[in-house]
């Protein structure tokens, strides 16, 4: 008796440490990162190979910002390759005050915004601040870093974004703008350094 006891004690404070390791990082109000994404013509435009997927590299692609929401995937021709979505905020994104009148979720890759009236901000501020990323990790040591990502993470993250094409007729497109929406509005992230700050 006494063993299935410390056993389930054991596996309680697993649970509790692993639930307060997860838990959302919160910061006093102001903009934590008021600097724009940063989208440059690449200088190699060459493919790259990965998981059977050609990515063809449109942009080199870089942002500090803030973690809004994280969703993984398992399903899917594109799960495999892209196996995590990243919702990110900047400028007033970036703002615990904006944040905290926010609901922010994910799912099937779309990335949604809810509120109570009156809007914190405007709906365009929201669109130009914030973005669902299609997450490419480039190795395995990118993909542990940017699959434990908690919301409310500052982070620093370099890559390409890329179309997608596969032998079976399988194609993904980048979007290369910060202020559009709705289908082919989100980017495609070949992500090759991920950088985690501490505040």
């Amino acid at each position: 008796m006494k063993n299935v006891l410390y056993i389930c004690l054991v596996l309680l404070a697993l649970l509790a440490w692993r639930d307060w390791n997860s838990r959302d990082i919160e910061y006093a109000p102001g903009v934590l990162v008021p600097e724009r994404p940063i989208q440059k013509v690449t200088k190699d435009a060459s493919p790259v190979m990965l998981n059977g997927f050609s990515l063809n590299r449109r942009a080199e692609f870089s942002l500090r910002a803030r973690v809004l929401s994280s969703e993984k995937y398992w399903f899917g021709d594109e799960s495999e390759l892209s196996p995590v979505d990243l919702a990110l905020g900047w400028g007033v994104m970036s703002d615990q005050q904006v944040l905290d009148r926010i609901n922010i979720t994910q799912a099937t890759r779309w990335y949604f915004t809810r509120y109570d009236l009156p809007a914190p901000i405007p709906d365009r501020e929201i669109i130009n601040n914030s973005s669902n990323m299609h997450i490419i990790p480039a190795d395995k040591r990118v993909k542990e870093k940017v699959t434990n990502l908690r919301r409310g993470n500052i982070v620093l993250l370099k890559g390409y974004l890329v179309d997608v094409d596969a032998p079976s007729g399988f194609m993904w497109r980048t979007s290369l703008r910060r202020d559009d929406t709705g289908n082919g509005s989100c980017e495609i992230f070949y992500l090759t350094d991920v950088y985690v700050e501490d505040l």
